[in-house]
């Protein structure tokens, strides 16, 4: 029983008015054509699943709220986005967006539809009940925060789309015993290759390098537009790309409450396996963001070389030049994580307002990193903005 000094979902709901039931529960597992439903009613039996076309389903819940005081649903994130979420709430239904899972708890080897929107309605039974581990709901973005986050993943496809093309040209080459120099798609490099190759061969290259052209234009223009946006001065090292990807990716930094949220979201933390007296750590979870994941170890890298006097990079110089003298390369990498992990959790501080870059000992020029670390810029270097300390 619940403490009356607690509330849970299922008090929070509004007084029983005219309305016949108090509660109804919805499970949907959402497809593109059709939408295959189990509904509960208060705390009565979950019904025989039901088979909507989407307009007819959004039709049927709208009479679903005029038949409760209170109606909750939940399906699975997927490729279709939020859309269905902001529909079902704009008629009141409370909705939530829920981590997919696989439903077969007990092995069975049977998955349909109907069992999975009966699990969902299972589950969403006794979140409802109070029993917030029952789902994982998804934070929703607002409709600014995702077609932000859009223009990055559709820049991340496009580099893919290029990296693919390229493989695919040199594996095309290899076959018939010649070899591309890197990046061969480009035009100078392309041009030179028609002397070198088969005309055979030259030929069925044309038509990738055309499509890997386009593709790298396209990605250019996009990561000029992400850069573009970045109007505040960042850390030497981190970069407008990387800012803005983190920016784009998290939404909302004031979302997370405290440092072990924001480094579970990147699945930067260890895995556990205790029991009883045993306490075993291993790899990190890698369980989270897997593109914000990507973005921190790439920037941990950098910042060891351009961020000598951040705090992160400071109390593992000592054990990264032994690791980098032996040859260590398994060290390496561990110690790369850990600095990954805690410089999300610097940066989550600083753009909540907790902490600032002189704190942690973060340079925000790009000179003066070289010069600490007794170099100095070339004129390249020089001439860079604050602003755009280093390539992403």
């Amino acid at each position: 029983m619940i403490p009356e000094n607690i509330s849970s979902p299922a008090s929070q709901a509004a007084p029983q008015g005219l309305k016949p039931h108090r509660l109804i529960k919805l499970g949907v597992d959402v497809h593109w054509r059709e939408h295959v439903v189990v509904r509960q009613i208060d705390g009565q039996a979950p019904q025989p699943a039901q088979r909507f076309a989407p307009e007819a389903f959004v039709a049927w819940v709208a009479k679903q709220v005029q038949q409760a005081d209170v109606v909750h649903c939940c399906y699975e994130a997927g490729p279709f986005g939020f859309v269905l979420h902001r529909r079902l709430e704009r008629l009141g239904v409370k909705n939530l967006v829920v981590r997919p899972r696989n439903w077969d708890e007990y092995g069975k080897k049977v998955k349909t539809d109907r069992r999975d929107a009966l699990a969902l309605v299972s589950c969403l039974d006794r979140y409802v009940a109070g029993n917030t581990e029952a789902l994982t709901s998804i934070r929703v973005p607002t409709e600014a925060e995702e077609q932000a986050r859009s223009v990055t993943r559709q820049r991340e496809q496009m580099l893919e789309h290029r990296k693919r093309l390229a493989a695919q040209g040199l594996g095309c080459a290899r076959y018939y015993g010649h070899d591309l120099p890197e990046e061969w798609w480009r035009a100078k490099k392309f041009a030179a290759l028609r002397a070198e190759l088969p005309e055979f061969l030259f030929g069925l290259l044309e038509g990738l390098q055309q499509i890997a052209l386009l593709a790298h234009e396209q990605l250019e223009t996009l990561s000029a537009a992400i850069e573009a946006a970045q109007a505040e001065e960042l850390p030497t090292g981190l970069g407008a790309l990387t800012a803005q990807i983190l920016d784009r990716e998290i939404g909302d930094w004031r979302r997370f409450k405290n440092r072990r949220q924001i480094a579970s979201y990147n699945g930067l933390v260890p895995s556990e396996r205790s029991s009883g007296e045993q306490r075993r750590r291993g790899a990190v979870t890698k369980h989270g963001n897997p593109r914000v994941r990507h973005v921190l170890i790439e920037t941990s890298w950098r910042l060891q070389h351009f961020q000598p006097d951040y705090r992160g990079v400071k109390k593992r110089r000592a054990a990264l030049d032994t690791a980098k003298r032996k040859g260590d390369q398994a060290t390496r990498k561990k110690l790369c994580v850990g600095l990954a992990r805690e410089f999300i959790v610097d940066w989550w501080r600083i753009r909540t307002g907790r902490t600032t870059t002189e704190k942690l000992g973060l340079q925000m020029s790009w000179p003066a990193a070289y010069v600490l670390r007794g170099k100095q810029p070339g004129p390249a270097a020089a001439a860079a903005p604050a602003t755009q300390p280093a390539a992403a």
